[in-house]
């Protein structure tokens, strides 16, 4: 990683995660079993690339860091939630993420049943009380955007999709449609809200814009997939090898090892070609598709 890259996400990380930590609900406020797991999936862990997104788009619209850190700290709370619900034993039945126990195995799958719900809830206050833009029309539409992404067109939607998939062989469009919705509408939801906050942007690029994003959503999950196959469950921070020991189809199951490398190369290049129309000042867009694309390369 770039030394300066290197700098501007850990000021970012430092932002977020103070900012998470600022209006999560404190441990001494009832009820305040609830509000401890609801910290303990949240706080100190993950890479944090959707407020990463949001922070980079927000860069090349314009915007200024404080006006993005709620929009990118909602995104971040919304993707928190999924992983507490994915976990439970209705879901994907995992004991590990992040590298310590899931949320139900500490706490209890009623109270992880109650801490998804409370962090997408806590995600859609800080969207609508925060000083994201000056048009309240924007932010109206960035508030529609996210509750889109995260449901049943868009993230829960992928995640139905991907239940009623285990076992089956799906082809590559379907694959690809099943990830457009689960992972990649989220992540196009982080960029698009970063970039909503700033000014500096019309519409024909902000349908560029979320061109990329989703090259970037797919990219990412062809490289869990590889990861997921590959990696060593104390790297991933979670169990490894759960997609084929739920035989679930992954784009390593479709295509084998070596293509799913060469379409995450390809995503790449494609991401890469529409940052390229927006000049330098896509930098920081830039550098985070590399490190998606190149974190087990």
């Amino acid at each position: 990683m770039h030394p300066d890259f290197q700098l501007w996400t850990t000021e970012r990380l430092a932002l977020i995660e103070s900012f998470l930590e600022q209006n999560l609900p404190a441990t001494n406020c009832a009820p305040a079993r609830l509000h401890e797991a609801m910290r303990y999936a949240v706080l100190n862990g993950g890479k944090r690339v959707r407020p990463l997104l949001s922070f980079a788009a927000g860069e090349l619209s314009g915007a200024d860091k404080t006006q993005v850190i709620a929009a990118s700290a909602a995104v971040e709370l919304i993707h928190a939630y999924s992983l507490v619900h994915d976990d439970l034993p209705c879901m994907d039945n995992d004991i590990l993420r992040r590298g310590k126990p899931t949320c139900h195995i500490r706490y209890g799958e009623p109270t992880a049943l109650l801490v998804g719900d409370s962090l997408q809830s806590l995600a859609f206050q800080l969207l609508a009380e925060s000083a994201l833009t000056e048009d309240p029309r924007t932010q109206l539409e960035m508030i529609r955007h996210l509750a889109f992404a995260a449901g049943s067109r868009g993230m829960a939607g992928g995640q139905a999709i991907d239940l009623d998939s285990v076992g089956k062989t799906l082809s590559l469009p379907e694959l690809e449609f099943m990830h457009i919705h689960k992972t990649g509408a989220l992540i196009r939801a982080a960029v698009i809200l970063g970039a909503r906050c700033g000014s500096r942007l019309n519409e024909d690029q902000f349908k560029q814009l979320d061109h990329f994003a989703k090259c970037i959503g797919l990219a990412f999950q062809v490289v869990d997939d590889i990861l997921d196959a590959e990696a060593s469950t104390a790297a991933l921070g979670k169990t490894a090898g759960k997609d084929a020991e739920n035989n679930k189809p992954t784009y390593v199951s479709i295509l084998g090892i070596k293509q799913a490398r060469e379409l995450a190369h390809e995503l790449q290049r494609e991401a890469s070609g529409v940052l390229d129309k927006f000049g330098p000042e896509a930098l920081r867009l830039q550098q985070i598709t590399d490190f998606i694309v190149q974190r087990e390369f």
